[in-house]
C-alpha cells in the first residue's frame, strides 16, 4: 500500500452561514402626541394680535365696500344698504381713478428703481473704504433711517421752499441758472419728483445696510477667479455678486414696491393735508373719498382694490422666491 492510500483525508469544515439580518427596532419617540401643537401654541399670541389689529379692520373694509355707507349711515339716521358691486363699478368706471392708478404705479416704480440703484452703489462703495469711514457712514444711515417721517417731510419742505429753500439757492449759484422763487409744487410732476426724492432718501439706508450684510457672504475666491478669467468690475458684479445677492434683491424690491405703493404721510404733509388732484396717489385718493367727500363705501372700495393690487405684487414675490429655492 502506498502512503497515499493510508493517509486519512482531512475533513473540510462546513461553510458558516451568515446570521440573519437583525430587524431594526422602531425608535422610541417621546412626546410625539403633543409635538405638533407646540408651534401653534407659541404662535397663538402673535396670531391673536394680528387677528385683532388687522383682521377686524380688513373684514370691516370688505363689508363697507359692498354697502352704501355715508354720513347718514355713520350717525345712524339711515341703515346701511347692501349694493353689491355698485361701488366697484363706479370706481372702475371713473377716469380719475385710473389716472391715480397710473400715477401711483409710475411713482412707485421710479422710487423703487432709484432706491435699489443708489442703495446698491453705496453698498458696493462701502466695501472699498476703511473701517472707520464705514462706521461713520453706517451711523449716518441709521440716524437718517430712524428719523420720523413727519420730521423728514418738514425738512424737505424747507429745503425746497420757493422763498427760503436751500436747494434753489444752491442751484442758482450755477452759471446761467436762476431758481430763486421757483415753486417746485406748482406742477404735479415736479412736486411728485420732490416727494419721490423724500421717499428714496428715507428708504436707501435700509437697502444699504441689508445689501452690505449680503455682500459679506459673497466668497472672495469666486470674485478673484472671475478676475483671473478676464472679467472686469461689471462682469464680476453681473456674473458673481448679483446672482448670490438675488434673493436679497428680490426681497428688497418687493418690500420697496409695497411700501412705496402705500406712501401717504409724505404726500399728505407735504401738501398741507389737502393734496391737489395732480398729487393724488391711491392712498390719499381713498382717504379723500372716505373722509373729505364722506363716501366711506367708495373709499373702502378703493382701499380694497389697492390691497388686491399689492397682493399681485406679493404673488410675484412668492413665485420668485420659490424659483430661487428650487434652483438652490
Amino acid at each position: 500500500m502506498s502512503a497515499a492510500d493510508t493517509t486519512t483525508p482531512a475533513k473540510v469544515p462546513p461553510p458558516r452561514q451568515a446570521p440573519p439580518p437583525a430587524v431594526p427596532k422602531a425608535p422610541h419617540r417621546r412626546g410625539t402626541s403633543g409635538g405638533g401643537a407646540v408651534p401653534w401654541a407659541l404662535l397663538a399670541p402673535c396670531l391673536l394680535i394680528l387677528a385683532l389689529v388687522m383682521g377686524y379692520p380688513l373684514v370691516r373694509l370688505v363689508t363697507l365696500s359692498f354697502q352704501k355707507f355715508g354720513q347718514s349711515q355713520l350717525w345712524g339716521f339711515q341703515p346701511a344698504e347692501s349694493v353689491g358691486f355698485d361701488n366697484f363699478g363706479k370706481v372702475l368706471g371713473d377716469s380719475e381713478f385710473w389716472s391715480v392708478v397710473i400715477r401711483t404705479i409710475v411713482f412707485a416704480v421710479g422710487s423703487v428703481v432709484f432706491t435699489m440703484v443708489i442703495g446698491m452703489l453705496i453698498a458696493l462703495l462701502l466695501q472699498r473704504v476703511s473701517g472707520w469711514v464705514k462706521t461713520l457712514i453706517n451711523i449716518a444711515l441709521v440716524a437718517s433711517w430712524g428719523m420720523p417721517i413727519i420730521v423728514a417731510t418738514t425738512v424737505f419742505k424747507w429745503l425746497f421752499d420757493s422763498d427760503y429753500g436751500v436747494f434753489n439757492a444752491l442751484l442758482s449759484k450755477l452759471p446761467g441758472v436762476d431758481m430763486i422763487g421757483h415753486n417746485w409744487f406748482a406742477s404735479g410732476p415736479q412736486g411728485l419728483a420732490v416727494i419721490m426724492l423724500l421717499v428714496v432718501w428715507g428708504a436707501v439706508p435700509f437697502v444699504v445696510i441689508t445689501l452690505s450684510a449680503g455682500l459679506t457672504q459673497v466668497p472672495s475666491e469666486l470674485e478673484e477667479a472671475a478676475r483671473l478669467d478676464g472679467a472686469g468690475a461689471w462682469g464680476v458684479f453681473r456674473y458673481v455678486t448679483l446672482p448670490i445677492l438675488k434673493p436679497i434683491v428680490v426681497m428688497l424690491t418687493t418690500l420697496s414696491v409695497i411700501w412705496d405703493m402705500g406712501v401717504f404721510p409724505q404726500v399728505f404733509v407735504m401738501r398741507g393735508g389737502h393734496p391737489e388732484a395732480e398729487f393724488q396717489l391711491l392712498t390719499t385718493y381713498s382717504y379723500d373719498r372716505a373722509f373729505v367727500v364722506n363716501d366711506y363705501a367708495q373709499g373702502s372700495a378703493i382701499a380694497l382694490l389697492t390691497v388686491l393690487l399689492l397682493l399681485g405684487v406679493v404673488a410675484v414675490y412668492m413665485r420668485q422666491m420659490l424659483q430661487i429655492g428650487e434652483v438652490e
